[in-house]
């Protein structure tokens, strides 16, 4: 096995949820501004996921004041606190990125999958 896959396996994270493209999560960020430290939650829809060990990260979108907004999360990283699955999309595609040019919440709206 590779060094560097053996120090990247340490690094992993162990209780993460099982995430799918499609899904509305609420990601819990850790924010540092000088010495005071708080929790930053951001809730939206994972349109990509990238896999790579401990490079594994999701693209979350959510829509601010009728403009979306898109933001990059690396799952392993010590800065994710916590990462909550709202809703459970059902979707027939790896990534999203027609949402994009999509207006409105009924045209950006996605099924839900029923919970196993």
């Amino acid at each position: 096995m590779n060094i560097i896959e053996e120090i990247e396996k340490q690094a992993l994270k162990q209780q993460l949820p099982s995430l799918h493209v499609g899904d509305k999560v609420r990601v819990a960020n850790l924010i540092k501004e000088g010495k005071k430290e708080r929790t930053q939650f951001y809730e939206g829809i994972i349109i990509a996921m990238k896999n790579g060990l401990s490079r594994r990260c999701i693209t979350v979108r959510k829509i601010v004041d009728s403009i979306g907004v898109e933001k990059t999360f690396l799952l392993h990283s010590p800065l994710v606190t916590e990462i909550k699955i709202v809703k459970q999309g059902k979707v027939r595609r790896a990534k999203l990125f027609y949402l994009r040019n999509r207006i409105g919440s009924r045209a950006t709206a996605i099924k839900e999958r029923s919970r196993k």
